[in-house]
């Protein structure tokens, strides 16, 4: 099914997604298979296996060593990559565009017959526990985790996706190889490619390399239904304080998702925002200042950050709660909301030049979705909020309970005496 000039897509019998943009200019390919299944969807036990199986896949099939995977990318010039995000995780490819057979066989054999071989989950088990001990020792990241522990408490969504080091050390062989039986069938998965491409090749090849009906288990999802925890501190003896304030947000099909995506531009999500000209431009007192906003299923997260010397934190926090009150209360002029909808949709564009970030958007877009929301569909999205959309949603966002995250060399009490 032809979804604009370039787009189509189609559902072939095995139930597997094929999502294809032409782009006749390009001398490239990418090629993508997204799993929809994430962080979100493990049970307790089992937190982190999705990012653990993302990291296996790379190690090797049957028919091919590490090794021999990379070397055949190298072979061509190609990038080959992975990431696990909270509802889904993603397999990429990008090669030129004669390599489309080799590069969808190679991603093909990766997502769809993993070896699992037990020596070599044993050397990535500790690659990953590297990994989280590298997180540890970054107190933004660290800060960052727990607004979002505090945003969805008892929630997959407030764990960290790489889990913790007490289930990385637990989850066996058995249980990775169960995990993907269970969510990796051609059902739950997506296939996309952007590039010099034709799109009835690349489904009759995908057929050939992804045979048969296997519909795959479609995670079960359950809002967040606790209430967030108002603060949440972590004591470290760092050279700055690390403040998050988080909201929950909006859900994915959220009507007012554009317009927050607005409000969160004009807050700190660009150099010209109120939190980046008051707090960096103009009084000097933190080098990192931002706020960024995310979406999921069934809810999201507005969170702000800052980095500041410890002796300063006081007058940071009370800057930052100052600018929130004053933009719920007014919203934004109608000067901030039209320079908000330029970055965004000129952004938007530039970010969308290469076939790597086209694949990614088709693909995301098809596996939380279920259909393509054409760029063009996004920009209109922007281009109709009003000053009037962004404060309706400010006073949704804004308006419930807030959770303040911070790693430093503070304790508990002297975190609330400086808020106060």
């Amino acid at each position: 099914m032809a979804v604009g000039d370039a787009i189509e897509r189609r559902r072939l019998a095995s139930g597997l997604r094929l999502v294809t943009e032409r782009m006749p200019e390009a001398r490239s390919l990418s090629l993508g298979v997204w799993a929809g299944v994430g962080a979100r969807d493990e049970p307790d036990e089992l937190a982190g296996v999705s990012h653990f199986l993302e990291h296996l896949l790379f190690k090797g099939t049957p028919t091919r060593s590490a090794r021999q995977i990379a070397e055949a990318v190298d072979a061509v010039g190609g990038e080959m990559n992975a990431y696990t995000a909270k509802e889904y995780t993603a397999y990429y490819l990008r090669l030129p565009a004669e390599e489309l057979g080799s590069g969808l066989a190679l991603l093909a054999d990766v997502v769809s017959a993993p070896a699992l071989r037990t020596h070599e989950v044993e050397a990535e088990r500790q690659v990953i526990l590297e990994e989280l001990l590298m997180d540890e020792d970054s107190p933004e990241d660290r800060v960052h985790a727990l607004v979002l522990e505090g945003l969805f408490p008892g929630h997959p969504l407030g764990r960290e996706t790489a889990g913790t080091a007490d289930t990385v050390q637990a989850v066996t062989r058995d249980d990775i190889a169960g995990f993907f039986s269970r969510h990796y069938g051609q059902g739950s998965l997506v296939v996309a490619a952007a590039g010099r491409l034709d799109h009835e090749e690349v489904a009759s090849r995908v057929g050939d390399l992804l045979p048969g009906p296997d519909a795959g288990q479609v995670p079960a999802r359950a809002a967040p239904a606790r209430a967030p925890a108002p603060l949440l501190v972590l004591r470290r003896p760092t050279e700055q304080a690390h403040l998050a304030l988080g909201f929950r947000g909006v859900a994915r099909h959220d009507p007012d998702r554009y317009a927050l995506d607005v409000a969160n531009h004009v807050l700190g999500g660009g150099m010209s925002s109120r939190l980046f000209q008051e707090v960096r431009e103009e009084r000097g007192l933190a080098y990192s200042v931002y706020s960024s906003a995310s979406a999921y299923t069934d809810t999201g997260a507005l969170v702000v950050y800052a980095g500041t010397a410890p002796g300063r934190f006081a007058q940071v926090a009370g800057l930052i709660a100052g600018e929130i009150e004053r933009l719920a209360a007014t919203g934004v002029t109608p000067a901030e909301r039209d320079v908000a909808v330029g970055f965004l949709t000129g952004s938007m564009v530039l970010g969308l030049e290469d076939s790597g970030s086209r694949m990614a958007s088709l693909a995301t877009s098809e596996t939380t979705r279920g259909r393509v929301v054409t760029v063009d569909e996004r920009l209109a999205g922007y281009r109709a909020v009003t000053v009037d959309d962004v404060h309706r949603v400010l006073g949704r966002v804004l308006g419930g309970p807030r959770t303040v995250a911070v790693v430093g060399p503070f304790e508990a009490d002297a975190v609330v005496a400086a808020l106060a």
